[in-house]
C-alpha cells in the first residue's frame, strides 16, 4: 500500500439488494487488511438479514437512530457515536426508525469482498 488521501464522494452511491445504500470509501486489493463503506438507510427501512464469511465488521453510527439486531443480542436502538461489534458469521440487520437517514460506516476486517456476503433473509428458491 503506497500513502494516499482518498476523499468521499457522494456521487459514488449505488442501491444494495440488501436495502441500504453504500459508497465504498476504501476497499482495494492493494490494502486488504480493511475497508470502510459509508451505509446510508432510510426512514423506516430494515435491510436484510445477511452475514459475512471470515470478515468482523465494525458498524460506526455516523447520523440518524436505528434499531440494531445481531447474533443473540436483543434488539437495541443505536446512534451517533455507538459502535457496533459483529464477528464472521454473526447475522445481522438495522432497522432505521429516525425521521431522516440513518448513515453509518462499515468497517471490515479483512475486506469486504461480494463472494463473502450471505443473504440469510430470502427463501431459498
Amino acid at each position: 500500500m503506497k500513502e494516499k488521501i482518498k476523499n468521499l464522494n457522494l456521487r459514488n452511491e449505488f442501491y444494495t439488494d440488501e436495502g441500504c445504500y453504500i459508497i465504498e470509501v476504501s476497499n482495494t486489493s492493494s490494502d486488504p487488511g480493511l475497508s470502510i463503506a459509508r451505509a446510508r438507510v432510510e426512514p423506516g427501512i430494515t435491510t436484510k438479514w445477511h452475514r459475512l464469511h471470515g470478515i468482523t465488521e465494525r458498524y460506526y453510527i455516523l447520523e440518524g437512530i436505528g434499531i440494531m439486531e445481531a447474533g443473540n443480542l436483543p434488539m437495541q436502538e443505536v446512534k451517533p457515536g455507538d459502535v457496533i461489534l459483529i464477528p464472521p458469521m454473526c447475522r445481522q440487520r438495522i432497522t432505521n426508525v429516525g425521521l431522516t437517514d440513518l448513515i453509518f460506516l462499515a468497517i471490515c476486517t479483512p475486506r469486504f469482498r461480494p463472494e463473502l456476503y450471505e443473504d440469510i433473509d430470502s427463501p431459498e428458491p
